[in-house]
């Protein structure tokens, strides 16, 4: 399975505090905005999503169809695609993609409760 760009997704109390924190640590801002709540920050090839009010929880997110830069690989695999092969291995999801193509996001519990979120922007 192809399930592109990886990042871990944080439920953070105070968006410009883990700002600053993550920015001494070397990552700056990649995407997203300070208004919209989201900052998506990037330190070489590891992403980290910073969530303020969005989940309760951290998880770990794919982006299918992009790579670690948020540019459209050729050759992916579509969300809808992986969806039935997770259905196929037995794996319940909690919440599935619709439709036939396009934008499409999918979320099942790893084994320890860790929400997994397959979410394809394009």
């Amino acid at each position: 399975m192809k399930l592109g760009a990886f990042s871990i997704s944080l439920n953070v109390k105070d968006l410009k505090t883990s700002q600053d924190f993550y920015e001494k640590l070397g990552f700056a801002v990649f995407g997203g905005a300070v208004e919209q709540n989201y900052l998506i920050m990037k330190n070489e090839a590891t992403l980290i999503g910073l969530f303020q009010g969005m989940f309760e929880t951290n998880s770990l997110t794919f982006n299918p169809g992009w790579d670690q830069d948020a540019q459209t690989v050729e050759g992916y695999e579509d969300v809808r695609a992986i969806q039935a092969k997770l259905k196929d291995a037995g794996l319940e999801l909690m919440a599935e993609a619709e439709g036939e193509s396009g934008p499409g996001s999918l979320m099942l519990m790893d084994p320890d409760g860790n929400p997994v979120l397959i979410d394809q922007h394009i």
